[in-house]
C-alpha cells in the first residue's frame, strides 16, 4: 500500500467519523485533502456527494455521484445514490433509468428493488411498486424498509390488515424500546393491566391515534398513561380513557406499567380494519379558554381558521405547504367571512407584510400550545388547512375542516382519491391537487365551495 493510499484512507475514515458526528465542515476538509492526494478515489467522491446532498448542494452532489459511477461503473450503490437524488428532484424518468441500471448490476439487492418501488409509488404506479417491495422482501424477509414502504401503499388503498402489520417494521420503535423496561404490548389480554402509550414524531400522529386510549379501555385496561409532546399535554387532559398524561421533557419512568406501546402499533394489535374507531369528538377545549377567545374574536357570521404551511423539516413539506399567502387570494374575495390565522411558527412571518386586500386576523402569537389552539378552533365555524396537526385537531374536535392535499406523495392516511376521511367522518372534506401538482385550481375550487357554504350558513 502506498503512503498516499494509506493517508487517503485515514482521511476518508476521519471524514466519515466527522460526518456522522455532524461536523460537516470538518468532514468536507478531510474529503478534500484526500482528493488532493488521490483525485480519483471513488469512495471519497461518493461520500463527499452524500455530504453535499445533505446540505442541499444538489448540483455538486450529482456531479460527485456521476463521477463515482464513471470511476466505478460496477458499483450498484453509486447508481442508488444518484437515483435517490434524481427522484427527490422529481426527475422521475432519469431516476428510474438509474435504478434499473443498479438492478442490472445487483438483481438480488433488496435496497435496489425497494428504491425502485418508492419511485414507482411516487408516480402512482402502485401495483408495480408493490411487486418491487415484495421482491425485496423475498430476497430478505427482514428488510424493514421494503416492509415499511409496502405499508404505505397498502394503507393508502385501505388494505389495513396487512398494512398495519407491515408498518411494524419501522425503526421509530427502537427509541422507545431502549427506554421502557416493561414489555411491549403485542396483543396480550389487557383486563386489569396498566399501559403507557409512547409518542410519535408528529403532533398530528399523536392527535389522530390518541383515540385508541378509548379502545384500550374497552379491552379492559385499568390504567392508561399517555406520553406526548409538551404542546399536547394540556389538550390530552381532555381525552376520555386516559388516566395520566406525561410530556417527554418531564421525567418519564422506564417501568411501573405492565406494557408499553407506540400509538401507531395500536391499530394493528386492536385489529382495526374497515371499522376505524371514530368517536368524534374525542378532544375538546377548556370552556374558560373558549369563552375568553369568544370575547377576543371579532363578531362575524362565519369565522374560518386558516393554516397554509407545515413544518419545513417534514420530508414532503415543499409539496404539502402553500408557498405564499398570495395564492390564497380567491378566498379573501369571499364575502361574509372573518378569516383567522392559526399559523404558528413557520409561515407566521408572512403576516407581518400581508398582501393587500387580505382579511386575516393573526392569533398565532397568542397560542402557547394546542390547548390554546383548540379554544380558538372551538369558536370557528370551519377550518381550512393543509396537511398539518391543526387539521387533525379540528377533525378530533368535530369542527368542520377542509384539508388541502398535494398530488405528489399524499400522506397514506388520506387514502386514495377520497374526498372524505373515515378517520374524521364528521365534517371533514379533502380537496386534492390534480396530477399537475398545482395549487391555484384547488384554491379556486375551495373558494367556490366556501362561497356556497357561507350562503347556506347565512340562510340557516
Amino acid at each position: 500500500m502506498s503512503s498516499n493510499t494509506a493517508d487517503v484512507e485515514a482521511l476518508f475514515f476521519e471524514g466519515n467519523r466527522r460526518m456522522e458526528a455532524g461536523d460537516s465542515e470538518g468532514a468536507e476538509g478531510c474529503f478534500r485533502l484526500a482528493l488532493a492526494l488521490v483525485p480519483d478515489f471513488a469512495e471519497v467522491i461518493t461520500n463527499l456527494g452524500l455530504l453535499q446532498e445533505s446540505r442541499g448542494e444538489v448540483a455538486e452532489a450529482e456531479a460527485c455521484y456521476r463521477r463515482s459511477i464513471t470511476l466505478s461503473p460496477g458499483t450498484a450503490q453509486n447508481y442508488l445514490n444518484l437515483g435517490v437524488l434524481l427522484m427527490n428532484r422529481k426527475s422521475f424518468s432519469d431516476s428510474e433509468l438509474v435504478y434499473r441500471q443498479a438492478l442490472a448490476l445487483a438483481p438480488n439487492s433488496p435496497a435496489a428493488w425497494s428504491n425502485l418501488g418508492v419511485l414507482l409509488a411516487c408516480t402512482k404506479r402502485e401495483d408495480e411498486a408493490e411487486q418491487c417491495y415484495r421482491t425485496a422482501m423475498k430476497l430478505d424477509r427482514n428488510y424493514g424498509k421494503a416492509q415499511f414502504n409496502l405499508a404505505y401503499v397498502l394503507l393508502r388503498q385501505g388494505r389495513f390488515a396487512e398494512g398495519w402489520q407491515r408498518l411494524e417494521a419501522r425503526d421509530w420503535y427502537a427509541i422507545l424500546t431502549k427506554h421502557f423496561a416493561c414489555p411491549r404490548w403485542q396483543g396480550e389480554p389487557l383486563t386489569g393491566k396498566s399501559i403507557v402509550i409512547g409518542f410519535e414524531a408528529g403532533h398530528g400522529d399523536m392527535i389522530q391515534f390518541s383515540r385508541y386510549a378509548m379502545v384500550l379501555k374497552d379491552l379492559g385496561v385499568a390504567s392508561i398513561t399517555l406520553l406526548c409532546h409538551p404542546a399536547l399535554k394540556i389538550l390530552f387532559g381532555t381525552l376520555q380513557g386516559v388516566d395520566a398524561v406525561l410530556s417527554f421533557v418531564e421525567h418519564v419512568p422506564n417501568d411501573g406499567w405492565d406494557f408499553w406501546s407506540p400509538p401507531l402499533s395500536l391499530p394493528y394489535y386492536c385489529g382495526t380494519g374497515g371499522d376505524i374507531p371514530a368517536p368524534i369528538p374525542y378532544l375538546s377545549a377548556d370552556p374558560a379558554k373558549v369563552e375568553q377567545w369568544s370575547r377576543q374574536l371579532p363578531d362575524s357570521e362565519c369565522r374560518v381558521g386558516m393554516v397554509w404551511k407545515g413544518n419545513p423539516r417534514f420530508e414532503n413539506d415543499a409539496d404539502r405547504s402553500i408557498p405564499s399567502l398570495e395564492l390564497l387570494a380567491p378566498l379573501w374575495a369571499v364575502t361574509g367571512v372573518q378569516f383567522v390565522s392559526l399559523q404558528k411558527g413557520f409561515g407566521e412571518g408572512e403576516l407581518w407584510q400581508p398582501p393587500s386586500g387580505i382579511n386575516l386576523l393573526a392569533v398565532g402569537a397568542s397560542l402557547e400550545d394546542f390547548a390554546d389552539t383548540a379554544a380558538v378552533v372551538a369558536n370557528l365555524d370551519l377550518v381550512i388547512s393543509v396537511d398539518t396537526a391543526v387539521a387533525h385537531l379540528a377533525g378530533a374536535m368535530g369542527i368542520p375542516c377542509w384539508v388541502l392535499l398535494p398530488d405528489y406523495r399524499t400522506d397514506w392516511r388520506w387514502m386514495t382519491e377520497r374526498s372524505d376521511s373515515p378517520w374524521y367522518p364528521k365534517g371533514m372534506r379533502l380537496f386534492r391537487q390534480s396530477s399537475n401538482g398545482s395549487w391555484p385550481p384547488v384554491i379556486a375550487t375551495v373558494a367556490e365551495e366556501l362561497s356556497k357554504w357561507v350562503a347556506s350558513s347565512t340562510r340557516t
